[in-house]
This record gives structure tokens, C-alpha cells and sequence, in this order.
């Protein structure tokens, strides 16, 4: 199947990244970078009050540890190790997972709760060496363990040495000499199931806040993207608006579309030239409205195509042949939406049919006048020769004298009817050389002087100096004479006729100006005819001749008459003769 081709001008978006999109995105990671830096120092702040915190709490059951041991110690006589008995009471705590005390050596003195031994659990000589509590983090058992010195006789009444033999006492129970000095350390381990969980709630937290940025981002990305598409088919939509606009208002023919009910819906600028009526004017009306001519019966939407040549009037009241064509308009359903209808002006087509006519009629007229010349000139020479004897041999002023001048005279009037046919069928090609028009007009006025004095009509020339032209003299100063004398017939006594020659860029017009009678149309339409002439004595060829060498000049004429007004007869000549054509 062949690939069907679409005459509309191609248009693609250009590959490059906005301004906006480029903004939205750099504002994006910048948010992205601010949020991360803020959340990591957030995360740090916290994880740093929360080892405070721990810390702290969990230095504050020492102490409160030490303070109940203390008290216990000084009021214990026998009975239950009262250490063992408070390290249990503590570990009840539900944020305790442990409490084990241990001497300087590690041994186990008392302790209660989940205790676990892990790889880098600090010694009890570093403990004792350093001056402040060891903190341990355990991640995997979500423990916080505080190790430090556990001295319950601290405070103040507890150094004498009852009180440190009621310490040894209780120590020894665990298997520590009662002769040596004890170092006891102590081990918390605190739960940090409830802040590692709002430690993860603020992780869900951030990460959410990053879901809600990267929603925003993108969401504002995915709209730019459709803004942009929009201007996108925006302006495409717009360019293919003004495209189709110009290629509507710069066609040669009329443009115009109906809707299904035969209403005008739009025109281009050349249909209201043609008819002489504003858009404005004929929106809304029906085609036959405008066009009285067109048959509106066969202006069928159902219809594919029409083709019809009708009259149409314009607004002066002229005539002008058009051919109306039409389609019909489908929408992308198939569904028959109207009708475009072409309007073709066909004047200058009938011009050119005229001429092309004119040409074939002047081509025959020519072959046939060639033939039926040579059959008539000798009948005539002999008919010229026996009225010449009977003059000769008739008596002065006779009656027989005048019948052979009447005879001889008729003989010269076919005869030189018979040579225009003879040098309108047997055209020469023109002599081109340089002519001056001035001298041209000069000579022609000279020639005709005598005419125009008889006739009572005056003569005006008027030229420019240098202006020249390249033609053949001869050819010209037949086609001037020519003119002339039809506008002597045509002009009653008293009457002037003007000869001007103006040059206009690369032409020269040859301006002949009567005040004679005019003519009619069908007679301007009829002038350059071979045989058909308004004069009693004339042959019909002078103008068909003078025609035929402004063609070969490639030149043209130009009318302007009207009945009782005058007529003016233009020759259209290029400066330089030769495959120009001027029309």
C-alpha cells in the first residue's frame, strides 16, 4: 500500500531540559540535601540525649542503689544477704533488664536479671582506673549498660569501722576475704525498647518527610511536563493555525466552506474579491445568497465532488465566469461535518481561449487568403487592363469615361484589399534596431498632417526626449498610421486626437486619445477581427495587422471606450524586444 503523504510542515519540540523543570529540580535536591543534613544532626542530637539520658538514669539508680544499700548495711545484724535482696527489689524496675556487682577482680558478688556476657564488655581494672562511668551500647539485645564503682559507704556517717566490717560482711557472702579492702563495680543494664522504637518512629518519620519531597518533586515535574506538552501543542496548534491561514489566503482560486445546512461558514480574502463582499457580509447566508447562479440543488453534502462554471456577480454589477468545485468536509469519525467549495476565477482562461481562437481563425484566414489571392490578382489585372482601353477609347466626359474610372477605381480597391490579406497572411519577421519614438512620432504626424487638416481635427503629441525602443520602424509607423486613421473615421470635425508616449520601467506605452463616438463592447470585443470594421471604406485588416506585429514585438494592446466618449487604444511595448511576455 502506498504511504500517504501529508503536506503539512513537520514540527517537533525542542530537546533541551526548561528552566523550570531545571529549577524544580535543583530546588528539589537542595531540599533533599537540607532535609538529610538536618535529619542526620537531628539523629545525632538525639542519639547523644539519649545516651545522656540513659546515662543519667541509669546513674541515678546507682545512686539510689548505693543510698538503699547503705541504709540496709547499717541496720543489718544476720539474716539474708540484704545486697542480694536489693539488687532484686531493683531489677522489678521494668526499664532494668539487670544489676550484677562484682569486685576488683570480676568475682560475682551479687545480681539479678538477664544477664549476658558479650565480647567487648569493659575489665574491672578499667573501670576502676577511669574516672568516669564505661558505657556500653549493646544494639543486638537493645541494652544500655552503665558500668561504674559501686561505693554504698559514700556517704557521710558510713567510714568507721563498723561499717565497712558490716560491707565486708555482706561481701563476704559472695566469697570475697574479709581481711582485704573491697572495690566493688557495678553493672546496669538499662532497656531501650521504647526509645529505639521512637528512635525508629522518627526514621518512618523522615523517611516519610522524603516521600512527601520526592512526591512534590516529582508531582511538580509530571505538571511542568504536561504544562510543557500544552505549550508544546500549544504552539504547534498555533503554527499550523497560521500555516493553514496562509496557504488558504495565498491561493490564486476562492475559498469557501458550508456547513451541512448550505450556510457559509468561512471564505478566504480572494472569494471576497471576487464577489465584492466582506466576510462579515456572508457569514451566515446561505451559498445562493451570494451566488444567485449556483445551483444549490446540486450542492449536495452527501455528495464527493462537484465541478460547475457559472456566472458569478459582483458587487459593481460585472460578470465574472467562475468554475465552482466542491468536497466534502468529514471529521475524524467519517461523518460528513460540510462542504469546501473552490471558486476558479476562469477570466484569464477565456482571454487565453479568445486568443487561442483568434490565433487558429487569424491562421486559417491567413491559408485561405493565400490561396484566393492568387486566384483573384490576375482576373483583376486583366479586368484593370480592358477598363483602362474602354477609357481610352471613350470620349471626354463621357458617361463610358466614367464607368471605366468607376471600374478602375473598384480593380484598386480589391487590389489593395487582396495585398492586406497577402501581408497579413505572409507576416515577416521584424527587423529589430534601435528607434528612436520621438522621430517616429514626428514622421507619423508629418504623413498624416494632410489628413487631419481635412478632416478639421487637431493633432497633440506629446513624448519625452530619449526615449528609444528597440523594434522594427517600419512595423510601428504602419500599426501609428493605423490607429490614426481609424481615429480620424471615428472623430467628427473639430475634434482632436492625442498621441503620448510615457516610458515605465522596462515598457513603453503608445498612448492614442480620440474624442470620436466610441464603442460598444461586442465591438471592443470584435476590433482585432480580420474583416470586421465600423468604416463604410474600410477593409477590416488594418487593426488585425497592427495586432499581429505587437505580438511579434511582444507587446499587447489595452482598450478603453464607451459609446459617445472616445476611445483610447494602448500599445504595450518592452524596451527590449524578444521572449518577454507582458501582460
Amino acid at each position: 500500500m502506498q504511504e500517504k503523504r501529508s503536506i503539512l510542515p513537520k514540527t517537533s519540540p525542542p530537546r533541551r531540559v526548561s528552566k523550570s523543570a531545571l529549577a524544580i529540580i535543583v530546588s528539589s535536591l537542595i531540599l533533599a540535601s537540607l532535609l538529610a543534613v538536618s535529619t542526620v544532626r537531628n539523629f545525632n542530637k538525639e542519639e547523644q540525649l539519649i545516651k545522656n539520658l540513659l546515662l543519667h538514669e541509669a546513674l541515678a539508680h546507682v545512686r539510689t542503689f548505693e543510698a538503699g544499700a547503705r541504709t540496709t548495711m547499717l541496720n543489718y545484724m544476720k539474716g539474708p544477704n540484704p545486697l542480694v535482696m536489693l539488687v532484686n527489689e531493683t531489677v522489678k524496675e521494668d526499664s532494668i533488664s539487670y544489676i550484677r556487682i562484682v569486685d576488683e577482680q570480676g568475682r560475682f558478688i551479687a545480681g539479678a536479671g538477664e544477664w549476658f556476657e558479650y565480647e567487648y564488655r569493659p575489665e574491672t581494672t578499667q573501670i576502676l582506673e577511669g574516672k568516669e562511668p564505661v558505657i556500653t551500647q549493646i544494639k543486638d539485645q537493645n541494652i544500655f549498660e552503665v558500668a561504674t564503682i559501686f561505693n554504698p559507704l559514700s556517704g557521710p556517717g558510713c567510714q568507721g569501722a563498723a561499717t565497712q566490717s558490716r560491707l565486708r560482711s555482706v561481701c563476704s557472702m559472695g566469697g570475697t576475704p574479709s581481711n582485704k579492702e573491697i572495690k566493688p563495680v557495678i553493672f546496669i543494664g538499662l532497656r531501650t525498647d521504647e526509645l529505639d522504637e521512637a528512635r525508629h518512629e522518627d526514621m518512618h518519620h523522615a523517611f516519610f518527610m522524603y516521600g512527601i519531597l520526592f512526591l512534590l518533586g516529582s508531582t511538580g515535574l509530571y505538571f511542568l511536563f504536561l504544562y510543557q506538552r500544552m505549550q508544546v501543542f500549544r504552539t504547534t496548534l498555533s503554527n499550523m493555525q497560521l500555516y493553514t491561514e496562509n496557504v488558504i489566503e495565498s491561493m490564486p482560486a476562492g475559498l469557501v466552506s458550508l456547513d451541512p445546512d448550505g450556510r457559509i461558514v468561512s471564505c478566504n480574502s480572494r472569494t471576497e474579491e471576487l464577489v465584492g463582499i466582506s466576510f462579515q457580509e456572508m457569514e451566515g447566508k446561505q451559498l445562493t445568497d451570494i451566488c444567485p447562479a449556483c445551483p444549490l440543488g446540486d450542492f449536495d453534502p452527501q455528495k464527493t465532488v462537484l465541478d460547475w462554471s457559472v456566472d458569478l456577480t459582483h458587487r459593481d454589477g460585472s460578470m465574472i465566469p467562475v468554475k465552482i468545485s466542491s468536497s466534502q468536509m468529514k471529521d475524524h469519525a467519517g461523518e460528513v461535518t460540510g462542504m469546501v467549495l473552490t471558486l476558479r476565477d476562469m477570466r484569464e482562461i477565456r482571454k487565453m481561449e479568445q486568443k487561442l481562437e483568434r490565433s487558429r481563425r487569424l491562421a486559417a484566414l491567413g491559408q485561405m487568403a493565400t490561396g484566393v489571392a492568387h486566384e483573384i490578382r490576375n482576373p483583376l489585372g486583366t479586368l484593370r487592363g480592358f477598363a483602362q482601353f474602354f477609357r481610352s477609347q471613350a470620349e471626354e466626359n463621357s458617361e463610358s469615361r466614367q464607368y471605366a474610372d468607376l471600374m478602375m477605381s473598384e480593380v484598386d480597391r480589391l487590389n489593395q484589399t487582396i495585398s492586406g490579406m497577402l501581408q497579413f497572411s505572409r507576416q515577416r519577421e521584424p527587423d529589430l534596431a534601435t528607434v528612436d519614438m520621438k522621430g517616429l512620432l514626428d514622421k507619423t504626424a508629418s504623413l498624416m498632417e494632410s489628413d487631419f487638416q481635412s478632416h478639421n481635427i487637431s493633432l497633440h503629441v506629446e513624448i519625452e526626449d530619449n526615449v528609444l525602443i528597440e523594434a522594427d520602424q517600419d512595423m510601428l509607423l504602419q500599426v501609428l498610421l493605423n490607429l490614426l486613421r481609424n481615429s480620424i473615421d471615428a472623430t467628427q470635425g473639430g475634434g482632436s486626437v492625442t498621441v503620448s508616449v510615457q516610458r515605465s520601467g522596462e515598457i513603453v506605452r503608445i498612448e492614442v486619445k480620440d474624442t470620436g463616438s466610441g464603442m460598444t463592447e461586442s465591438e471592443r470585443d470584435k476590433m482585432f477581427d480580420p474583416f470586421f470594421t465600423t468604416r463604410k471604406k474600410g477593409t477590416g485588416l488594418g487593426l488585425a495587422v497592427s495586432h499581429q506585429i505587437v505580438e511579434q514585438h511582444d507587446g499587447h494592446f489595452e482598450t478603453e471606450s464607451s459609446p459617445g466618449e472616445g476611445t483610447t487604444i494602448t500599445v504595450v511595448l518592452p524596451l527590449s524586444a524578444g521572449g518577454h511576455d507582458y501582460e
